[in-house]
């Protein structure tokens, strides 16, 4: 197969928009595809900051930054990236919305070209059934936030998936300065299948007043050498997407383990939602920070 030299990123926020400037740092044109022009604004003016910060911290020089920048093309139209040699779909984690989105990329793009999902919960024997004899092209993306930072992604070949598609995802996972690991096609996959309980855990622990969430985070970090606190990873994906993954888990895998903490879903319910809306478990500053 030819090289990839463009590819198509449907959704425009915090996940699409980080593999759309991965791609094109790495050299591929990216069409960033999304319904809403505000959101294609936050993701211009996003990959201009994260582009200058790089040339600011001389991880890049500033001809790399505009070069990458001239990459990129914003569209609410799909048609317009119907000569991409690739596709990667990352909007919300709704299996029918995703299934809306791959029957239009089967009727948009060429017949040769990789169907990708940057899902981290939903099945892609289910995604790529949804397009019948196509589902060989169908394969599963997983990105992991920040995007341009973060070195893995999951591959999720689905029960169709051809190992055609499956060697071409790694090539150029691997292309996009990515360390590609295979996980099976199960609710969850690897990362969010160990990851969401123990998020799940840490909201139990806060609700049930065994520790402040503050000090939960503090005790995980310095107990478990983790980065990040449970809690505040929570806020940072986003507390709404947390507990989609986890409705995905409980409903695919029937265990109540995976059931979301009532304290989770009373925050969601409140529109706490974590990093993006200013405040979730904990209160965010407009920069983002604590």
């Amino acid at each position: 197969m030819s090289e990839v030299k463009s590819i198509l990123v449907i959704g425009a926020g915090t996940m699409g928009s980080g593999i759309a400037l991965t791609a094109a740092m790495s050299g591929i044109n990216a069409f960033q595809v999304d319904v809403a022009e505000a959101v294609l604004d936050r993701a211009r003016t996003s990959h201009k900051k994260i582009l200058a910060r790089n040339v600011e911290k001389q991880r890049m020089t500033q001809a790399e930054a505009d070069a990458a920048l001239a990459r990129l093309t914003y569209t609410t139209d799909l048609s317009a990236a119907r000569h991409a040699d690739w596709a990667v779909e990352a909007v919300l984690e709704k299996a029918e919305l995703k299934k809306t989105i791959f029957r239009q990329l089967i009727e948009v793009m060429r017949p040769d070209v990789v169907l990708a999902s940057n899902t981290s919960s939903i099945s892609i024997t289910q995604i790529g059934a949804s397009v019948g004899e196509h589902a060989p092209r169908v394969i599963g993306m997983h990105f992991f936030n920040p995007v341009p930072v973060m070195k893995l992604v999951e591959v999720i070949k689905g029960l169709a998936t051809s190992e055609e598609t499956t060697s071409r995802t790694i090539a150029l996972a691997q292309r996009m300065g990515k360390t590609p690991v295979p996980a099976n096609d199960r609710a969850g996959f690897v990362s969010n299948r160990v990851l969401m309980p123990l998020i799940n855990e840490a909201f139990y622990a806060w609700m049930e007043g065994v520790a402040e969430a503050e000090h939960i985070d503090e005790i995980m970090k310095l107990g478990c050498n983790f980065p990040m606190g449970p809690l505040r990873l929570a806020d940072f994906i986003g507390l709404d997407v947390c507990h989609d993954i986890m409705m995905v888990l409980y409903h695919e895998l029937g265990n109540q383990k995976y059931f979301p903490c009532p304290k989770l879903r009373q925050l969601v319910a409140a529109g706490r939602l974590g990093d993006k809306s200013g405040r979730g478990v904990f209160e965010y500053s407009a920069s983002g920070s604590r």
